[in-house]
């Protein structure tokens, strides 16, 4: 039977690094946000890649919980990357009820100046943290467990030490795998790629420890001070290693 493990991200949070690491193991099946296409389609928000995606991937709510639920593999694990704001309150959550959850984490200014380069207009709730921090809640209650919650910088910092207490924490073996991968694209790449993973489909690894946090001004400082107290919110529960 596979095991289905749910990490929780917001955008531009070394997210598609860590699916790639999840991806470098053998046991493991890969799920690329199922939820972004049906998200697009119900709030018809313009996004990079908007008719890309669309035009290719699945956007029937009933099918795709089905199958992130029950996804068909034969590995022992199906690593499904999904971002909180992409569910919308009238998504389908049941098929949550039976995977392993974990929340990835970054700074606010990081994650900020790192979207407005991608994307001229945005709100608050693209970001992420909000969502992240109810839906953090709603698993807990749900699941009657709290979720292990990893850093970014942890990541970057200390990568196996890192991914050893997070497979500790979801209960699963660690495997040197996760450590490195090889360049270039992955067939369960979204069609919203070629807009966002350049860095990654040219890595072979996590790169560098972070720099100093990055230092904005007008809107962008103003959803830096709006973030912070949901960050630390899930900060709070960070998994210690």
């Amino acid at each position: 039977m596979t095991t289905v493990i749910a990490m929780w991200s917001g955008p531009r949070n070394l997210s598609t690094a860590m699916m790639r690491s999840f991806g470098a193991r053998p046991d493991c099946a890969i799920l690329d946000e199922p939820f972004f296409a049906p998200y697009l389609k119900v709030t018809g928000k313009e996004h990079p890649g908007r008719q890309e995606t669309l035009a290719v991937h699945e956007t029937d709510l009933s099918r795709i919980a089905e199958f992130c639920g029950a996804s068909k593999t034969d590995k022992c694990y199906s690593f499904q990357k999904h971002m909180p704001h992409h569910m919308l309150p009238e998504f389908p959550m049941d098929w949550a009820k039976s995977a392993k959850h974990f929340f990835l984490i970054r700074q606010p200014a990081r994650v900020i100046a790192s979207y407005a380069k991608g994307r001229a207009e945005f709100d608050l709730e693209d970001l992420g943290f909000a969502p992240q921090r109810r839906l953090f809640d709603a698993l807990t209650k749900m699941t009657g467990t709290t979720p292990p919650v990893i850093s970014c910088d942890d990541v970057l910092e200390s990568p196996e030490v890192t991914l050893n207490a997070l497979c500790e924490a979801i209960d699963i073996p660690f495997s040197e795998t996760m450590l490195s991968w090889k360049k270039g694209p992955r067939a369960e790449d979204g069609a919203w790629a070629p807009f966002w993973y350049a860095s990654v489909r040219d890595s072979t690894g996590f790169g560098l420890p972070p720099s100093a946090l990055p230092t904005l001004s007008g809107k962008l400082e103003a959803f830096e001070t709006l973030c912070q107290s949901d960050y630390e919110h899930l900060l709070a529960h960070k998994i210690s290693h």
